[in-house]
C-alpha cells in the first residue's frame, strides 16, 4: 500500500458556531432591511406632511377669499359677506368674489348670460348734522342689543371693548374669531367708534352670539372737520418754526411738543378716544354701573383665539397664589422671541423622532410670565377691572399732558410716575390675541386689506387646535429671562397742544 501524502481531514465536532454566524448574519440583514424600510417609510411621511401642510399653507395664506371661507364655518360667513349700499344710480348685473357684493346674472333669448343695466335709488351718505344726531341718539339710548336672549350682563363677567376706526375687513374678521370662542354668550361687547359708518353699523347690529352695544366717541375728527378737535384753517402747521407761528397768530402758536411740532389731529384722535371710551366704560354706561369683573380692551384688527375667554379666566383665578401685585393680564404679545410655526416644526419633529414629550409642545400654551406692564409689548387684549380704572383716572393728569400722543405709552407714564401701585401685568406666554391689521396709524403698506396675515393666524390656531395646545388645564409660572430695566424716557411728541389737555382731563369726569 502506497504511503498516503498529505493531510487527513479530520471532521471537527458540531459546536453550532457556523450556524450562529449565519444566524447573525442573517437577523443583521433583516435588521438593516427593516431598517431601511422604516426609515423610507419615515421619509415618504415626513415628506407628505410637509407637502400636504404646503398645500394647506398656501391655501389658506394666499389672497384667496375662497380660502379665507374655507376656514371659517358656514354659520359665520354672513360677517364676511358685505352688503355694500349703492352709490351710483345705475349698475350693471354681474358676480362678484365671495366677500364682495353679489349681484344676479341675466339670460338673453338665446341663452348667454348677459349683463344688464338697473336702476335703483341713490345712496345718499349722512351729512355731518345727521351723524352727529345719531351719534347723540346712539348714546343716550345705551341700547344692549341680545339682552332678551342673553340676559342681563353679570356683575362678574366679562365685557369686552373694540375700538374701531374705519377697517371693516379686519372688524369682520374679528367678529368671527369671538363668534368661535368658548363662553362669548355671557360677555358685553362694546364696540366704540371714532368713524360713524353706517356699513359698520350694520355690521355689528347683525351679530347673534352675545350682548352688544355701541358707543361713538362724539369729538372725532369726522363730526368736526374744520374745527378743534379735527383740524381748524388756523391751526399751526406742523413743521412750522415756533417764531414764524407766533408772526403767523396761528391758533397754537404757543404749545409746539418738545421736538418743536404742532399737533396732528389724526394722531391726537387715538389717544383722546381711549380714554373716552375707558372712562364712558366705567364710569357712564348704565350698564356697567355695578359691574366689578374685568373689561378687556382689543382693537378692530385684533383676531382672538377660541379659548381666550377661558384662559382669561384661569389667569384672574389664580393671580392671587401666581402673582397677587398683578393687576394687568394680557393675552397678547409683540414678542419677536415667540414665533408659533416652532410649534409646526415640533410637530414634523414628532414624526421625525417617533418619541418625543408631547407634554413640551403643550406646556408653552400654558406658561405665564410676571412683569412690569410695557406699553411696546403688552397693550394688545390686555385687561383689568374697575379697581384699576379707578387708580388711573385719579392719575388723569399724568396721562393727559404727558407729551406723547401715544396712550399706551402715556399709560406706561403713569404707571411709572403716579400709580401708587404701579401696572404689574400677568402674561401667557402662547398668545390668544393677535395683530391682524397690515395698516394702521404707524403703518403703510401696499396692500392694506391683504388677506395673508389672516390667513396664517387661521393656520395657526388650526395647528393649536388639532394638536391639542388650547384649552389648558392649568397654568405654569415661569421666570422671564432677565431684562434691562425699563428707563423713563422722553414721550412721542404730538401732544403739546393745551386744547387736547384740557379736552382729555373734561373727558374723564365721571357724569353718572
Amino acid at each position: 500500500m502506497s504511503k498516503m501524502r498529505g493531510r487527513i481531514l479530520i471532521p471537527l465536532p458540531n459546536t453550532g458556531s457556523m450556524g450562529r454566524k449565519r444566524n447573525n448574519f442573517y437577523m443583521r440583514s433583516i435588521f438593516l432591511l427593516a431598517l431601511c424600510i422604516f426609515g423610507l417609510l419615515q421619509y415618504h411621511n415626513f415628506n407628505y406632511l410637509d407637502s400636504r401642510d404646503t398645500v394647506l399653507g398656501d391655501a389658506v395664506t394666499n389672497d384667496s377669499d375662497d380660502a379665507i371661507l374655507a376656514m371659517v364655518p358656514a354659520p359665520l360667513h354672513k360677517y364676511l359677506t358685505p352688503h355694500s349700499r349703492n352709490h351710483s344710480g345705475t349698475a350693471t348685473t354681474g358676480t362678484l368674489g365671495v366677500l364682495g357684493a353679489p349681484l344676479l346674472l341675466n339670460s338673453s333669448s338665446s341663452g348667454a348670460a348677459t349683463a344688464t343695466t338697473i336702476s335703483f335709488d341713490v345712496y345718499h351718505p349722512p351729512n355731518i348734522s345727521e351723524i352727529k344726531r345719531q351719534i347723540v341718539k346712539y348714546n343716550d339710548m345705551q341700547l344692549v342689543l341680545n339682552e332678551d336672549t342673553f340676559g342681563p350682563l353679570q356683575n362678574d363677567s366679562v365685557i369686552i371693548v373694540v375700538q374701531v376706526h374705519t377697517r371693516i375687513t379686519y372688524l369682520r374678521h374679528l367678529i368671527v374669531s369671538l363668534a368661535q370662542a368658548q363662553d362669548i354668550t355671557k360677555v358685553l361687547l362694546v364696540f366704540s367708534h371714532d368713524y360713524y359708518d353706517e356699513d359698520i353699523n350694520d355690521l355689528v347690529q347683525q351679530i347673534d352670539f352675545c350682548k352688544v352695544l355701541q358707543i361713538f366717541y362724539p369729538y372725532s375728527i369726522q363730526t368736526h372737520p374744520h374745527e378743534y378737535p379735527g383740524v381748524d384753517p388756523n391751526d399751526c402747521q406742523r413743521n412750522i418754526k415756533k417764531d414764524q407761528a407766533m408772526i403767523s397768530n396761528c391758533n397754537n402758536a404757543l404749545y409746539p411738543d418738545l421736538y418743536g411740532h404742532y399737533r396732528e389731529a389724526k394722531f391726537t384722535q387715538t389717544k383722546h378716544h381711549w380714554i373716552w371710551k375707558a372712562n364712558r366704560v366705567f364710569n357712564e354706561l348704565e350698564v356697567t354701573r355695578y359691574h366689578t369683573g374685568l373689561v378687556l380692551f382689543l382693537e378692530e384688527d385684533h383676531y382672538v383665539a377660541e379659548d381666550f375667554l377661558y384662559l382669561l379666566a384661569m389667569m384672574q383665578k389664580r393671580t392671587k397664589d401666581l402673582c397677587p401685585q398683578c393687576n394687568v393680564l394680557s393675552l397678547g404679545t409683540y414678542l419677536k422671541t415667540f414665533n408659533y410655526y416652532t410649534y409646526h416644526s415640533k410637530l414634523h419633529a414628532r414624526v421625525r423622532l417617533v418619541k418625543i414629550d408631547s407634554q413640551s409642545i403643550i406646556n408653552d400654551y400654558r406658561k405665564v410670565e410676571v412683569m412690569p406692564w410695557v406699553s411696546s409689548k403688552h397693550n394688545m387684549g390686555f385687561a383689568f377691572n374697575r379697581t384699576t380704572w379707578t387708580n388711573i383716572r385719579k392719575c388723569a393728569r399724568h396721562f393727559c399732558t404727558y407729551d406723547d400722543y401715544n396712550w399706551d405709552w402715556s399709560l406706561q407714564h403713569v404707571s411709572q410716575q403716579c400709580l401708587q401701585r404701579k401696572l404689574h401685568a400677568m402674561i401667557v406666554k402662547g398668545p390668544r390675541v393677535f395683530h391682524i391689521g397690515e395698516c394702521g396709524v404707524h403703518h403703510k403698506n401696499k396692500n392694506c386689506e391683504s388677506n395673508q396675515v389672516i390667513s396664517k393666524v387661521q393656520h395657526v390656531l388650526r395647528i393649536a387646535r388639532t394638536s391639542h395646545q388650547l384649552f389648558p388645564r392649568s397654568l405654569t409660572l415661569t421666570v422671564p429671562s432677565l431684562s434691562k430695566k425699563t428707563k423713563l424716557r422722553k414721550g412721542n411728541g404730538g401732544w403739546g397742544d393745551l386744547r387736547d389737555h384740557e379736552l382729555c382731563l373734561n373727558m374723564t369726569l365721571a357724569t353718572r
